[in-house]
């Protein structure tokens, strides 16, 4: 009779396996190269955080991940392993289908939590099945200390601001499709930070995610050229940006972008004027505290009337007085003043550039001396 630590050791154990080896930095490589990544742990566990871009392969779903999770509390590790096992016994040939449905080429990597037995199962069985597969040192854990080590490292940061409507966005986009390194908070947040933020957003990342995805795009950045930022608080809806990376943004230079306040207005109409009077009337009345009751009460009685004009008017004069108070917290760095007119969009994301070079390069002089 074959005990469990001996089934384990002739069959899962990477021993037995052709798979290679690597570290989370090579796998960093591979990642750019496109190679699919799968993940061996739970859909829960996938969901909380995972490496960017990888697949769920789960071992295991949510509840025979609990049951063995609790045959390990009761009756100790030969017992959750057996376990784990009569689970998943049945089911080899759906793990190699599936496999194949998302790598056409059979070429992966995979990983589990710390690089363990559920990767080294999931390896076995899919070089049985004709794959290819690399495994990742140290797992997901692995992934999440380089991610925490990627996040504390400086990068030349310049801060995008301006009151709202002002087409921050807009300028970050272009800024990008002419080569310039940018980094979107609010899109790998899934929110454009404000009580109407979430409005047309895919649902939010848990925090966790979110540090993963900046991680790699931190990570990927030249820090010998600018990065473009668009100026966030901490928070953005439920994320919260890392906090040596809002650190260098608080004492990064902004350049602060100009719009007159009646094409401010208009650019918000054309933003939020396409979502339902219930909805914005809904979100409207998560500023009750900060409008205060009057305020408010005359807020929501512009949107039942259809006044939407008016209605952006209010929301402008409180978010105005927002952004004039986050301006007066910046640390004493200077606020670099930029009117636009977006007639052309190419030629104010020019300007910005040749402004941004001025700053670094005044900048540097200033710490030579």
């Amino acid at each position: 009779m074959i005990c469990i630590s001996e089934l384990k050791s002739k069959v899962f154990l990477p021993l037995h396996l052709m798979a290679e080896v690597i570290s989370i930095e090579d796998f960093v490589q591979l990642h750019r190269d496109g190679r699919v990544a799968f993940d061996a742990r739970s859909p829960g566990e996938f969901e909380h955080g995972r490496i960017p871009g990888a697949l769920s392969l789960p071992l295991l779903n949510n509840d025979e991940r609990a049951q063995v999770g609790t045959i390990y509390k009761q009756k100790g590790h030969d017992a959750a392993v057996l376990k784990g096992f009569d689970l998943v016994g049945g089911k080899f040939g759906d793990y190699i289908r599936k496999a194949k449905e998302l790598s056409k080429e059979k070429q992966v990597t995979l990983y589990c939590w710390r690089g363990g037995m559920r990767s080294n199962i999931m390896a076995w069985l899919l070089e049985k099945g004709g794959f290819h597969v690399t495994l990742i040192r140290g797992g997901y854990k692995s992934y999440r200390r380089w991610a925490l080590s990627q996040l504390a490292k400086n990068r030349n940061i310049v801060i995008v601001g301006g009151m709202t409507g002002s087409g921050k966005t807009d300028l970050l986009l272009e800024l990008e499709r002419s080569g310039e390194q940018v980094i979107d908070l609010e899109g790998l947040a899934h929110h454009k930070g404000s009580a109407f933020g979430a409005l047309g957003q895919k649902p939010q990342p848990t925090i966790e995610q979110f540090e993963n995805e900046l991680a790699l795009r931190w990570h990927k950045l030249d820090a010998d050229k600018i990065t473009w930022i668009e100026n966030e608080s901490r928070s953005i809806g439920s994320m919260i940006v890392p906090a040596h990376v809002y650190e260098l943004m608080c004492k990064a230079p902004m350049i602060e972008v100009l719009l007159d306040r009646k094409k401010r207005s208009e650019r918000i109409l054309n933003e939020y004027g396409s979502f339902s009077k219930e909805v914005l009337i809904a979100n409207t009345k998560k500023l009750e505290k900060r409008l205060g009751g009057l305020r408010l009460k005359e807020a929501l009685e512009k949107l039942e009337s259809g006044l939407m004009t008016e209605w952006v008017d209010i929301m402008l004069d409180y978010y105005d007085g927002l952004y004039r108070y986050g301006i007066e917290q910046r640390e004493g760095k200077a606020v670099h003043k930029m009117v636009v007119e977006f007639d052309d969009i190419r030629t104010d994301a020019l300007m910005m550039k040749q402004l941004a070079d001025r700053i670094v390069f005044a900048g540097l002089q200033t710490e030579e001396k």
